[in-house]
């Protein structure tokens, strides 16, 4: 990721209102060149609405959007993309590439459905595709125009693990030469694929940033702690310290602790075991993941309004 360079795309008190809390209300987007951006959010938040409007395919009702690449270098993979269904896998790339000034020769066409699995349908009609299929054929024609920024809406919620998997070998590609905005649902995806994220919660931006900062400001660190003798004193023990979130008796002698910062638990929680005499078996941190910090941070009575 480009730090230093101006953003790739940027908003400005941008709106695009359907009612009171729903629509985009106010987003300041801030997406730096050379990442993927994981936009993240409930259902209704506003995730594909804003990426309407930063696709031009919708006109805000206020603010400003700010473009760091010409139009004819961004593209957009919508969630459900269509296409005429006479034409060839083939066919479909080859005339993305043609829209975009970029004509691809049929080695590129080829290599490109074969990135996303679509080898041995290049000759088929679309319209016999699957959904899945037809995700696939969207990323392959997004790709042949070499863009410098790809809005990618919900790109793999058709595809099965295997599909799923090959998406994100692409996307995490694309990183090493463009910049691409990623919506999604599914939140173990985006974790696994971007280093910037975004979370809206009902038309606002309550979050952006690095994703490992999202990770270590809303999560509280945990523990597995497995010891030998002394469990319930430990458990009772544990309990009582003020830096102690809470404490799980997960049976066999281990301990799910949770702490108020990762610092505390590293220096507490064996000399607490210690101290009433439990053998430490084994320490193991909790992994941080993206679910757990975004239902932290989309919980109305964590965040304001």
């Amino acid at each position: 990721m480009t730090t230093d360079a101006p953003p790739v795309l940027a908003t400005h008190g941008l709106v695009r209102a359907y009612g009171p809390a729903a629509g985009v209300l106010g987003v300041d987007l801030v997406v730096p060149r050379d990442c993927v951006y994981g936009l993240v959010g409930p259902n209704g938040a506003g995730k594909t609405t804003l990426l309407g409007l930063l696709a031009g395919l919708r006109r805000p009702d206020a603010g400003t959007i700010d473009l760091g690449v010409g139009r004819e270098r961004l593209v957009v993979v919508p969630d459900v993309p269509e296409f005429e269904r006479w034409l060839t896998a083939a066919e479909v790339v080859a005339l993305a590439g043609t829209l975009v000034g970029a004509p691809p020769s049929r080695a590129r066409v080829a290599a490109e459905l074969a990135r996303v699995g679509l080898a041995e349908a290049a000759d088929r009609r679309v319209g016999g595709f699957s959904r899945g299929m037809t995700q696939r054929l969207a990323l392959a024609a997004a790709n042949v125009g070499d863009p410098e920024l790809v809005l990618l809406d919900e790109p793999s919620s058709a595809l099965d693990p295997a599909g799923r998997a090959a998406v994100l070998d692409l996307i995490a590609s694309w990183a090493q030469r463009a910049t691409v905005l990623l919506s999604s649902h599914i939140l173990s995806d985006v974790q696994r694929v971007a280093d910037q994220v975004g979370v809206l919660r009902a038309g606002r931006l309550v979050y952006q940033g690095p994703l490992q900062t999202l990770l270590d400001r809303y999560l509280r660190p945990s523990w597995r702690l497995r010891v030998r003798g002394a469990v319930a004193p430990l458990r009772e023990a544990l309990a009582a310290k003020a830096w102690v979130e809470g404490v799980d008796d997960l049976g066999g002698g281990t301990l799910l602790v949770r702490t108020h910062s990762l610092d505390e638990g590293e220096r507490g929680l064996v000399a607490v075991a210690a101290s009433v005499g439990a053998a430490v078996v084994a320490m193991v941190p909790e992994e941080a993941d993206l679910e757990s910090a975004f239902l932290t941070l989309t919980d109305d009575e964590q965040v304001p309004a």
